[in-house]
């Protein structure tokens, strides 16, 4: 890749629009679920990933789900995207509502 199209790349990833909204993890052996929000949905699952693999998630159910099952006994899948609200404030509050919501619906525990 020629430094040109490289930097071009890079300026288009930056500008992007990042969308929020609601996910859910669900644990395929026990069933578990845990719903959460995320600024941004194409990177929480690589966050997420992270910490249990790091053994650092504050959620001990999950990392007990993640130590037990591993990668593979878990998905992340998205319930809810925020696309169209600019003002953060107003995103946060429908955020929290929608989470409040999905974990009712769900009957399942915060991530």
């Amino acid at each position: 890749m020629k430094t040109e199209d490289r930097k071009l790349a890079i300026a288009d990833y930056k500008k992007r629009a990042a969308v929020a909204g609601v996910f859910a993890i669900r644990c395929r052996a026990t069933g578990e679920v845990w719903v959460g929000q995320a600024p941004d949905l194409e990177k929480i699952q690589n966050r997420i990933w992270f910490t249990l693999r790091m053994g650092s998630h504050r959620n001990a159910e999950l990392q007990c789900a993640w130590s037990a099952h591993g990668a593979d006994g878990l998905s992340l899948e998205t319930l809810e995207r925020i696309e169209d609200e600019e003002l953060a404030y107003v995103r946060d509050t429908l955020l929290k509502e929608r989470v409040q919501h999905w974990r009712t619906q769900l009957n399942a525990s915060a991530v």
